[in-house]
């Protein structure tokens, strides 16, 4: 199985900082790799809620990487399971209040099928450059 996480703290709510997240319309304006999104059903930030997803592949070749909302607790945990492209990891942010703000954990948990393990270091640097954006994440949300 391949595992990636990254957590940082946000000088922001856990309230704040899961409706920034829970929006998955907010991606374009931290997560590079976001070509465009759009919420194909249900209400945003809603379990069950699916956003159509258009990501940057190899190459900056468009992919999808629609995903749906299967967890939902405001101020505490959001979690999405990728629903369509190459690689369908499942992932969450977790979040709990810190001195002065929240501290967010974002994991990705993907179990390669087929050719995908062939693939798996690149898989693996994948997941990891997603899991490190976290540091924009804290700079969009920082910023006056």
């Amino acid at each position: 199985m391949a595992h990636a996480e990254n957590q940082i703290t946000i000088s922001r709510s856990p309230d704040e900082v899961y409706a920034f997240l829970a929006d998955g319309l907010n991606n374009t304006a931290w997560r590079s790799g976001v070509q465009s999104i759009s919420l194909q059903s249900g209400t945003p930030g809603m379990l069950g809620a699916v956003y159509r997803q258009t990501l940057s592949g190899p190459g900056g070749r468009p992919i999808d990487g629609d995903y749906e909302i299967t967890a939902a607790e405001p101020g505490r945990l959001l979690g999405f399971q990728v629903v369509a492209g190459p690689a369908r990891p499942s992932g969450a942010y977790h979040l709990g209040p810190s001195d002065g703000g929240t501290t967010v954990r974002f994991t990705l948990d993907l179990q390669p099928k087929g050719l995908m393990k062939l693939v798996g270091p690149m898989v693996q640097r994948t997941m990891d450059q997603e899991v490190a954006q976290l540091a924009h994440l804290k700079t969009v949300l920082e910023a006056p």
